[in-house]
């Protein structure tokens, strides 16, 4: 199954929360994206399905290996992307929003000449 951008939010979003809460349900990620129940709901069968998440007889859910390599993968180009930009010169809110943007459509490679760029500035 390949993910659009919305999923792979959704799996950021379950990503981070879990960091934060260590128990992530679905009105968690309603609240955080801004999201209604139905469209929270429609989006966890659909990542459930396609074998990202598991949900949890007490309502947790969870990321399976699946969810969360691409979960990982998500945050760390949100918070590569954010840093280079605000690096640059761009105010955090824009620099977080261009980032959360361009996290979804920069290619694998082009992404890796960043952060290798960005690592070089950093020694």
């Amino acid at each position: 199954m390949i993910l659009k951008e919305s999923g792979e939010m959704y799996l950021e979003t379950i990503y981070v929360l879990g960091k934060e809460k260590g128990f992530v349900r679905a009105i968690d990620i309603g609240t955080q994206l801004g999201y209604s129940k139905p469209s929270v709901s429609r989006a966890m069968g659909i990542l459930r399905d396609g074998g990202y998440i598991t949900v949890g007889q007490d309502g947790g859910i969870i990321l399976t290996e699946a969810g969360l390599e691409v979960a990982e993968r998500t945050y760390e180009r949100h918070t590569v992307l954010s840093e280079m930009f605000i690096r640059l010169g761009v105010d955090e809110e824009t620099a977080v929003n261009d980032a959360c943007k361009i996290e979804h459509v920069i290619s694998s490679k082009t992404f890796a000449a960043l952060k290798k760029h960005l690592n070089r500035d950093l020694s």
